[in-house]
């Protein structure tokens, strides 16, 4: 059997593996089951294509989109590697083509959509195929807890049933453990090997802004393009409406813009994937609907015109920034009526109320970290339980408001003075909290960072920023007092309300 290594530099033309890489090829190679959490850019195909070149046999992918499927094919035949897919858009004689080369191949790749595995005559052929390994991407679409649930991949786990001999691999870019959790059960993986790696991007600057008008928001919006004026942009909508809204007024004053939503015929919805690879269009006005497959390397600013439902779609959707490693920015643009739009979605569900409630919680989660956060890399890297933990990363606006990467605005078309525009880093909260409360705010805020890492929270979990100024001006002097303040439920008050009151 060869080296990893050596089949990393020989067949993929790579120096060194990205971190986390290496560890999961070897739980694979081992025969264990593995549940992988990448994020979006951290090299997850590697962890099962390197894998399926050293082990012989077959190594089923299965993969939720005929053009992700494609794009891999593709690079992998680029590179001389043997692979092919199957799907709806293939002709007979394409579909034998594929079975015949993988006949003749020691080592081979299928990608398949979760529809086609459902079919009886594939089952029956899997059962009695020579299988290396079976990898599932996108596997938060298993647990019905996640964002993106798809009720294709809940009969998946018919795949361990037959061959509960060969190895598994789950990768997805985002999970919860919760999520993560019910994977493995939904897959009924064997006490699977766990890596969780890479979610800290330090190349990304994270910053939210909270617009008081869809005036203020338009602005901001406009102003933020203006100061990006190489590379791709992607702006996020909550709305198919607001995709091409936003792609009419942004047309009257930038040239290559255009828009994408799935109520698109299956043409146009391509040929705005295509423009944008290309570079025919370097703004993209999107719904949630553009992203899964898509890797330019080059998209320098994400924009959240809305907000998402929850923050692992919020933090895929960023991860879409910045895959060549050089700077870029990740800007939400809150006001509070994107927070009824997702409530429309939420109450207007046809979902069990188990998965509604689920579903209010990571919008609240997402409300809280937009409203506040000690560190907004370090608290992603605690939310997803990252191996790797952050106090302050230097390039989020919490941490660095000086940063040359923050998008800087100005009102009324009058730009600032050179000199402000890189401002002295300074807390929020002296923007609207009197000066006399600043001492015990810094109070607050220690306590609330060393209570969330005794309990492995990530600060926002605790209670936002937005809950901390109300505490503080509210001053309360009893549990009672302290259930009006803003974010205080009785499961809060129960845990540490006697602490807060201690402050007062």
């Amino acid at each position: 059997m060869a080296s990893i290594e050596s089949v990393l530099e020989s067949k993929f033309e790579l120096k060194e593996f990205r971190r986390g890489q290496k560890a999961v090829i070897e739980s694979l190679l081992s025969g264990n089951d593995v549940l992988t959490l990448m994020p979006t850019g951290g090299g997850k195909s590697l962890c099962y294509q390197l894998p399926a070149l050293v082990k012989k046999g077959v190594t089923l992918v299965v993969s939720p989109l005929i053009s992700l499927m494609n794009d891999q094919v593709s690079a992998l035949k680029a590179k001389g590697l043997p692979a092919g897919c199957i799907h709806s858009g293939l002709s007979v004689a394409e579909k034998k083509e594929v079975f015949q080369n993988l006949k003749s191949s020691d080592h081979f790749l299928l990608y398949l959509s979760p529809e086609r595995i459902q079919k009886p005559e594939f089952l029956t052929w899997f059962q009695n195929q020579d299988m290396a390994f079976v990898a599932i991407d996108e596997a938060h679409c298993v647990s019905q807890w996640g964002h993106d649930f798809r009720e294709e991949y809940s009969q998946l786990s018919i795949l361990k049933e037959l061959r509960p001999d060969v190895p598994f691999i789950a990768l997805t870019a985002t999970a919860t453990p919760l999520v993560k959790n019910d994977i493995a059960k939904q897959l009924t993986l064997k006490k699977p090997d766990e890596h969780v790696y890479g979610f800290y991007r330090p190349n990304l600057y994270y910053q939210v802004e909270h617009p008081e008008s869809d005036y203020k928001k338009e602005q901001m919006l406009f102003q933020a393009i203006e100061q990006t004026p190489k590379g791709r942009i992607i702006i996020y909508c909550g709305t198919r409406k607001q995709t091409e809204q936003w792609a009419r007024d942004l047309k009257a004053q930038f040239s290559q813009v255009g828009f994408y939503h799935a109520g698109l015929s299956t043409e146009k919805r391509e040929k705005a994937e295509n423009d944008f690879a290309s570079g025919k269009l370097r703004i993209l006005a999107a719904t949630n609907a553009f992203g899964m497959g898509i890797d330019q390397p080059d998209v320098r600013l994400v924009i959240h015109a809305q907000m998402p439902g929850n923050i692992e779609s919020y933090y895929q959707e960023m991860g879409r920034a910045g895959r060549d490693g050089d700077p870029s920015t990740c800007l939400l643009l809150f006001s509070k009526k994107d927070k009824g739009l997702q409530s429309f979605f939420i109450t207007k569900s046809e979902a069990p109320d188990r998965i509604k409630s689920l579903r209010w919680s990571a919008l609240n989660a997402l409300l809280n970290y937009i409203e506040g956060s000690e560190c907004r890399h370090g608290d992603i890297l605690t939310y997803f339980n990252d191996s790797q933990r952050l106090d302050s990363c230097g390039h989020c606006d919490s941490c660095a408001t000086d940063s040359e990467q923050k998008i800087q605005f100005y009102f009324n078309n009058v730009a600032p003075p050179k000199t402000q525009l890189r401002r002295a880093k300074k807390p929020k909260y002296e923007d609207d909290i009197a000066e006399e409360h600043w001492p015990l705010i810094k109070e607050i805020k220690q306590w609330r960072k060393e209570y969330a890492k005794s309990q492995d929270m990530p600060a926002f979990m605790i209670f936002s920023d937005k809950t901390l100024r109300d505490l503080v001006s509210k001053s309360p002097q009893s549990l009672d007092e302290l259930s009006g303040v803003y974010g205080f439920g009785e499961k809060k008050i129960e845990l540490f309300g006697n602490e807060v009151l201690n402050f007062f």
